[in-house]
């Protein structure tokens, strides 16, 4: 089986290239960049682009599949060529359910919460040793990628985004994987330079419930008022069952968070009302696949969280240092609500990035008012360099003082100068939060949590 992959570099792209490799097929790609960590993985096993650009003499009328990245353009001469040989051209999630067509397919879609639900599904399968083909959006510790696809597992575990599916394809992803067993976790505004208004955006999920496979199964976040319309008044037709979920019983001793089920009493390496949802989620997703309360609960106590949501960096008696991949309002909110709940000792000093189309758009600043008021000490940083890149519109400090809506709120446009206040401010006592879907431009944050003051 030969796979050309146009748009090889990217996060999603090289993890599908490494798991096409893995299943034994031949596997070649173009990019017209590649950064790390898809540079050395794809060059560990051979597969990485001799050069970098654009080669239409790479497509040949023998290559059976071509997979269009998102980063690749409608003009790419790479697809054109595709398209003269009438070779045939899929999206990534078009081929994710191409893969699985057969199996038992989990997709799970939401505003928030998805990689998280994804990772603990993941986590409490590896444990029980059950084989399954997985999408999740984030290395997870224990797997080898994030993308795995084979012939003999008979379930396939797919994390659904909302975004496009290609440059020629404009549906959600999440619209092309037809679950047999869906999860949402609920609904908050975002991506608006595609979906410009709530009512759009709303829409996609009414869509999504509307695709569930006939007599399959909704899971839903029953504290999301949006999404108890989404379950109420969707999937009419395809005679599915509808299954809610929220907060399980717990209690915080010690900095611990304990479930409470019946005569059980489970501790759990992770904290916060949001990801005590996911789990209540990933549970009933369990129950369904046939793993039983005790299996999962078994599980569920080594799991440590996934990647950037709410990961520990480093922690001393007297300080924690988390980054999380918050960066919508209602993320922000969640994640500094949670940190406040389980630390209730401790100040928390919360620092986010403005780095999404949606954050750096002047219209959708507004959604931001309050989002970081649980925060003892709060903290945006932007790049107008990255405004600039994306083709947006300025923004001013100024502007996100007041879209916040927090007199005491400190902006940053400089990486050097944040770093060097988070440096100089005593930070014992505290929680510092670092919450992004970048990087603060290049902050290493091992490196940093070495030169903070804890005295």
């Amino acid at each position: 089986m030969r796979v050309h992959l146009i748009a090889i570099g990217g996060s999603a792209m090289h993890n599908m290239a490494l798991a096409l490799h893995e299943k034994g097929f031949n596997v070649t790609g173009s990019d017209d960049e590649i950064n790390e960590p898809s540079k050395t993985r794809l060059k560990n096993v051979g597969i990485l682009p001799e050069e970098i650009g654009w080669f239409p003499e790479k497509l040949t009328s023998d290559i059976d599949a071509v997979i269009l990245g998102m980063h690749a353009r409608e003009d790419n001469p790479e697809l054109i060529k595709a398209k003269e040989l009438g070779l045939k051209v899929y999206s990534y999630p078009e081929y994710i359910y191409e893969a699985t067509k057969d199996k038992t397919r989990v997709v799970i879609g939401g505003s928030h919460g998805k990689t998280t639900i994804t990772a603990m599904i993941l986590h409490v399968l590896n444990f029980h040793k059950i084989d399954t083909d997985y999408l999740v959006g984030a290395q997870l510790e224990g797997f080898n990628t994030m993308v795995k696809l084979t012939k003999e597992a008979p379930i396939a575990i797919i994390e659904g985004d909302e975004y496009l599916a290609s440059p020629i394809d404009r549906r959600p992803k999440f619209h092309l994987y037809k679950p047999n067993v869906a999860i949402l976790s609920g609904i908050a505004w975002d991506h608006i330079n595609v979906f410009p208004t709530f009512e759009n955006y709303v829409n996609q999920f009414e869509i999504f419930v509307n695709l569930i496979e006939p007599n399959g199964s909704l899971i839903y976040c029953n504290e999301d008022s949006e999404l108890q319309k989404v379950a109420a008044n969707s999937g009419l037709s395809n005679n599915i069952t509808k299954t809610p979920y929220s907060i399980p019983t717990h209690r915080i001793e010690n900095g611990t968070t304990i479930l409470e089920d019946k005569k059980r009493e489970i501790p759990l390496q992770i904290f916060g009302n949001h990801n005590l949802m996911n789990l209540n989620g990933a549970h009933l997703v369990c129950n369904k696949l046939g793993l039983t309360d005790t299996q999962f609960y078994e599980a569920i106590q080594s799991f440590k969280g996934a990647a950037k949501r709410l990961e520990l960096v480093s922690k001393t008696d007297s300080f924690a240092f988390y980054k999380d991949f918050a960066h919508s309002p209602s993320k922000l909110k969640a994640t500094t609500q949670a940190t406040k709940q389980q630390f209730t000792n401790r100040k928390i000093l919360a620092c986010m990035e403005l780095h999404t189309f949606s954050s750096l758009n002047e219209t959708f600043l507004a959604e931001y008012d309050g989002a970081m008021n649980d925060a003892d000490e709060a903290i945006v940083y932007f790049n107008p360099h990255t405004i600039a890149h994306k083709k947006l519109k300025p923004i001013t400090e100024e502007q996100v003082l007041n879209y916040f809506n927090r007199k005491d709120l400190k902006v940053f446009t400089d990486s050097n100068i944040l770093v060097t206040y988070l440096k100089t401010k005593s930070l014992k006592n505290h929680v510092l939060l670092m919450m992004s879907s970048g990087n603060f431009d290049g902050i290493d944050f091992k490196q940093l949590s070495t030169e903070l003051n804890l005295n």
